[in-house]
């Protein structure tokens, strides 16, 4: 296969995870499957540029958004920067390439008020699956961590005795993230009804479904929405609006933006700038109580 060698690179050399290097393998099979479609051939070294605009159109009228061409060409322009420092190419055909417009993607986070009515006013059950799905929420907000994070933690990851919890991110780098009293209770219950769940001795995973199975993203994403559909009319509701809110709401009291950059696990500052959009009204609002010119 002539991906394989640079899907092999991705995993092992650059430690992206299978996901991600299964996202690549899509998009550069799409690739080659217009090209073979189109051209009747495919072969790296015979791509040209209007090869790739003409693949790029061909995206664009059947219904990709901007955003999602864009991550597709980022792939291929991966594999021919892969192919350049291997010398199996002389010149990249995407070198000139620019990013198509997209815009500016602002998430809503949940309010703090939301947060309260769901983590300490909803009345959920007395049973395994309702300190469970507590747990798991609380655990979001607390740590900020990413749903596939949440689902690779195992029960030796959580260290009572230094109360924190090793959290594997992405390109599998490892963090340790302090955990808060609160969260530190709600495990300890929560690990107690898991022993009584039969298959669960086997099982290294933390969160566990109640026949012992581990849980998916589809389960994550249901109880988060589930939960905040109860209290919340926003129209995204997911993991990812709960980590979205732990920054933001960390961020508008003071937090300096490079501790949140290593919580959240992010390898450079600027993705964690993105959360800043959300802190400039509380931003605005303090300037204007503060700042002595705005008095007079």
């Amino acid at each position: 296969m002539e991906f394989q060698k640079f899907l092999d690179y991705l995993q092992i050399e650059r430690n992206y995870s299978l996901h991600t290097t299964a996202a690549y393998k899509r998009d550069l099979m799409s690739f080659k499957d217009f090209c073979v479609t189109t051209y009747g051939t495919f072969h790296y070294k015979e791509v040209n540029y209007p090869m790739v605009r003409s693949w790029i159109v061909s995206l664009a009228e059947s219904g990709n958004g901007n955003r999602t061409i864009n991550r597709k060409v980022s792939s291929l322009k991966a594999y021919f920067k892969y192919l350049l420092k291997t010398q199996q190419l002389e010149v990249n055909p995407l070198v000139k390439h620019q990013a198509l417009k997209t815009a500016t993607k602002i998430e809503v986070p949940f309010s703090k008020q939301e947060i309260r009515a769901v983590l300490d006013r909803f009345k959920y059950e007395v049973s395994f699956e309702g300190v469970r799905d507590k747990t798991i929420i609380e655990l979001l907000y607390a740590t900020g961590i990413r749903r596939a994070e949440l689902l690779h933690l195992t029960v030796s990851d959580i260290d009572f005795a230094n109360k924190t919890i090793k959290v594997l991110g992405k390109r599998n780098k490892q963090r340790i993230l302090p955990l808060l009293p609160v969260i530190e209770q709600l495990l300890k219950d929560y690990l107690d009804l898991r022993e009584r769940i039969e298959g669960s001795l086997t099982n290294e995973c933390l969160f566990i479904l109640k026949n012992g199975h581990k849980i998916n993203e589809s389960f994550v994403y249901r109880t988060i929405n589930g939960y905040f559909s109860e209290v919340s009319t926003k129209q995204k509701k997911s993991p990812h609006i709960l980590r979205h809110s732990f920054a933001t709401h960390l961020l508008n009291e003071g937090a300096d933006l490079n501790a949140v950059k290593e919580l959240l696990g992010h390898s450079s500052l600027a993705s964690t700038q993105v959360y800043t959009h959300n802190s400039m009204a509380m931003l605005k609002k303090q300037y204007g109580q503060a700042h002595p010119r705005v008095k007079k």
